[in-house]
């Protein structure tokens, strides 16, 4: 390929990103005001309506993060100190973490208000917020020391080109990790994720089934014309459904592109392409809760009536 054809696709790429993060970042925070202003009329939020403001306020603040460290590794300007770089990487590192982590709880929640009476884990509705909190307190304190390793290794890239250092930003490099230390770092991921993962797994199953059984119960005791439009809960599942099945093929879809980035070491442009993929769902779910929540998709009518 030649230079100029990777000149344009690395431009090509550049903006992809940075239009993905305006997208996310507006999107993200139209969420957000909605539901504070809906919170503003209600004399009690519902949880779930509190940890999806949560879920958006952490993916907000996960693009900004990201939009500026972007605008460090492809536009030439002032050069960052070390403790900027450890800032804002090691803040960034956390929100990486916390965002999987809310979504698997935001989940859990979901499917514990969703279940029926007879279900077992109706014991668990009036108990599920707090403990959610309390998970996601936990989860927190541990990837805040998890991600601590990045206060020691990443400094500010000196004048000198070494091999050894690894490349993060044009102000921020990465000193080079021990085989133990690399390991016992993809070894921690790898639990982590693969944890969420069989949560995810687990709790959207248990949706299905959920669905399945409220389709056949419809079925059964109303005509077909009295049972086709949907019930609340019933679009709650699915939102929740296509919510999981959207993280699922975008991790799926991630680790495919990290792994062929560190096997064919195609340099900037599979880097620049992970980065797009690993930001999608904090782009594209925020629409998701707008097209699908009815009050959302009513207070925006309203402010779109009266302007």
């Amino acid at each position: 390929m030649s230079k100029d054809n990777l000149l344009h696709i690395n431009i090509n790429m550049k903006i992809t990103l940075f239009s993905e993060l305006g997208v996310g970042i507006s999107a993200n925070s139209f969420l957000i005001f909605a539901h504070l202003c809906m919170f503003l009329g209600e004399n009690r939020p519902k949880p779930i309506d509190l940890y999806i403001v949560f879920l958006s306020l952490t993916q907000l603040m996960l693009l900004v993060t990201m939009g500026l460290i972007a605008v460090d590794m492809f536009m030439s300007g002032g050069r960052w100190d070390s403790t900027t770089c450890q800032s804002l990487i090691y803040f960034h590192g956390l929100l990486r973490g916390l965002s999987p982590s809310a979504t698997c709880l935001l989940n859990v929640l979901w499917t514990i208000t969703l279940s029926p009476r007879s279900s077992c884990l109706t014991k668990f509705k009036h108990k599920s917020p707090h403990h959610i909190s309390c998970a996601f307190f936990f989860l927190c304190v541990l990837y805040m020391s998890f991600t601590s390793h990045l206060f020691i290794s990443i400094i500010a890239s000196p004048n000198l080109t070494l091999d050894n250092f690894m490349y993060v930003t044009q102000s921020c490099s990465h000193l080079p990790m021990s085989y133990y230390r690399k390991s016992m770092f993809f070894i921690a991921i790898a639990i982590r994720e693969a944890f969420l993962i069989s949560l995810i797994a687990l709790t959207s199953g248990y949706m299905v089934a959920l669905l399945w059984r409220h389709k056949k119960q419809a079925q059964h005791l109303y005509s077909t014309s009295l049972s086709s439009k949907a019930s609340p809960e019933q679009r709650a599942s699915r939102t929740i459904l296509l919510l999981m099945s959207l993280f699922v093929v975008l991790y799926i879809l991630e680790n495919v592109v990290f792994h062929s980035r560190m096997k064919f070491k195609y340099g900037s442009t599979f880097y620049c392409v992970q980065i797009i993929v690993s930001h999608s769902y904090a782009t594209v779910s925020p629409f998701m809760f707008i097209c699908t929540e009815k009050r959302t998709i009513n207070f925006w009518g309203s402010i779109c009536g009266r302007m």
